[in-house]
């Protein structure tokens, strides 16, 4: 049998960091790896005790940029080489990976070309349609994925930015990022959640989980409730997530008149979120281009369709991965207050239809996105390498 693959792995996200990416990279190297994989962080609060009992050695470095250096992030850029080439030093590992492309593909590569191991770097979307408008950030990408062994990008979306930035076809792999199926699983809705809502008996809930962005399209939910409930359907509106734009949200409620109906959660406990999921009837999404920022896969949508709850996703950006327009879910016009209404009427209003979706959701999350199968595609990736 063959050794374990030792890899050294570079990303400023991970757990217990929020958010999707910060979770994708936790689950993945557990699976992929034992102690002899070596995680450079981030130090953040909590960290202490979730790197306790990881699997992985887990390495914490300062992630803050200079306010008087220039450029500014050139700090990160020299505790992260200086403790990813000290690692490699020491214990020889067999690979680089870097969960973005800047700072940690660039830092990745010099390793990579020192030591001569493969460099595989992650591509997300959000940073080639943001970070590719500033000339320098774009040559910087473009110089470290045209170098990587292999990019795994995260949705078709992803792959055509990487192919507009010159990336070889051939290098690009998609992996869809995957879900925890032993803690998000189907189950009864929590009358403890729908009673500290105060929902009544027959009450609808649409739920979104996610930083309070413009982007992520829950004001457009927001604006859609009027036309709801003038088709005669009781629903409320939950979010969990915090961000810049929750005063602009509960504004927006109280100027539609639906201020009782909106229910801004915050964070919730992670043990909570799974119920959550289970509760709702309908989990919303909608989201739409802002500037150039892109929504690149939406783990949220995953997270939902293991947990049973049929989704309402945008058209833009790479959600047509996680969510199979009349197939595992609705795809809308995320720009359409309209269009978002008529989505959510749609599997409010259709139980057959909403049953469909949420089964085939179900299904395509259970076989084909646990960690398991992801780990199972990146670890192939890495044989090929």
């Amino acid at each position: 049998m063959p050794a374990e693959r030792r890899y050294l792995v570079l990303t400023e996200l991970f757990l217990p960091t929020k958010g999707g990416t910060a979770v994708w990279f936790d689950e993945v190297y557990r699976r992929l790896g034992d102690r002899g994989t070596h995680i450079v962080t981030a130090a953040v609060p909590g960290a202490a005790e979730h790197d306790r009992d990881h699997p992985n050695t887990v390495h914490r470095i300062r992630w803050r940029p200079s306010r008087w250096l220039r450029p500014y992030s050139l700090p990160i850029y020299a505790r992260l080489a200086a403790t990813a080439h000290a690692l490699m030093a020491r214990h020889r590992l067999d690979a680089v990976h870097a969960g973005r492309v800047l700072p940690e593909g660039l830092v990745g590569w010099s390793v990579a070309a020192l030591w001569r191991r493969p460099l595989v770097v992650y591509a997300h979307g959000e940073e080639i349609t943001t970070w590719g408008r500033i000339p320098r950030r774009r040559r910087a990408m473009r110089f470290v994925y045209r170098r990587a062994t292999h990019v795994i990008a995260n949705s078709d979306f992803t792959r055509e930015r990487l192919l507009e930035l010159g990336v070889p076809a051939a290098r690009i792999r998609v992996i869809h990022p995957g879900v925890d199926t032993a803690r998000f699983r189907r189950g009864p809705a929590d009358a403890r959640l729908r009673a500290r809502l105060g929902l009544a008996e027959g009450t609808r809930l649409i739920l979104s989980v996610g930083r309070l962005s413009r982007r992520k399209g829950f004001d457009r939910v927001i604006e859609a409730l009027p036309a709801l409930l003038a088709r005669g359907l009781d629903v409320h509106y939950a979010v969990i997530g915090i961000g810049e734009d929750e005063a602009h949200l509960r504004a927006l409620a109280e100027g539609c008149g639906v201020a009782r109906r909106v229910h801004l959660l915050g964070h919730v406990p992670p043990d909570e979120l799974p119920a959550w999921y289970r509760t709702a009837d309908v989990f919303a999404m909608p989201n739409r281009p802002v500037g150039a920022d892109a929504e690149g896969f939406g783990m949220v949508y995953i997270e939902a369709a293991a947990c049973g709850t049929p989704a309402v996703a945008g058209r833009h950006g790479g959600t047509g991965a996680a969510v199979l327009d009349g197939e595992t879910g609705l795809r809308v016009d995320g720009e359409s207050v309209e269009a978002v209404a008529e989505g959510l009427a749609r599997l409010l209003a259709e139980p057959e239809l909403a049953r469909r979706l949420a089964e085939n959701a179900w299904r395509r999350a259970v076989e084909e996105l646990s960690w398991e199968r992801v780990a199972e595609r990146t670890r192939a990736l890495e044989e090929a390498a």
